[in-house]
């Protein structure tokens, strides 16, 4: 797997966009479902939700869109990202353009109700500093 995956706790990981040949390894790999958040055409070249949906049922996964832009976070589109991620039923792959974003839903969804430094860690850990984000948090 070529994929940039980075793994925030052992049922959840994020990754910049992945490709529709990439299904099969993730599958391989123990996922379950994987999330875009993403909306379609944000970049030349970046394959649709439609063509993502069907890779990843092909190669047996679960597929959830739930796109967001502009740095902006519904709270509809948060709380349809924490439904998603608490109804997984396994290890889950959420991807968008860097990964950014959706370590940002998680951290703001908080699916798991972790702490705020919780939520900090996790994502430093991961490779996101989402420190910034701190005064938008709640325990």
């Amino acid at each position: 797997m070529t994929m940039d995956l980075r793994r925030v706790d052992e049922n959840f990981a994020v990754a910049p966009q992945v490709q529709p040949q990439d299904m099969q390894a993730l599958a391989d790999a123990g996922f379950v479902a994987v999330m875009c958040n993403r909306p379609d055409g944000e970049e030349p070249g970046q394959p649709d939700a439609a063509t993502m949906r069907a890779a990843a049922q092909e190669a047996g996964l679960a597929f959830h869109h739930v796109p967001v832009s502009g740095g902006a976070f519904p709270p509809d589109a948060l709380e349809q990202f924490a439904s998603v991620r608490r109804e997984a039923g396994g290890p889950m792959l959420a991807y968008c353009r860097s990964g950014t974003r959706c370590i940002t839903m998680e951290t703001l969804a908080n699916p798991q109700g972790l702490t705020v430094d919780e939520r900090l860690e996790r994502a430093a850990a991961a490779g996101y500093d989402l420190a910034g984000l701190a005064p938008h948090l709640t325990d």
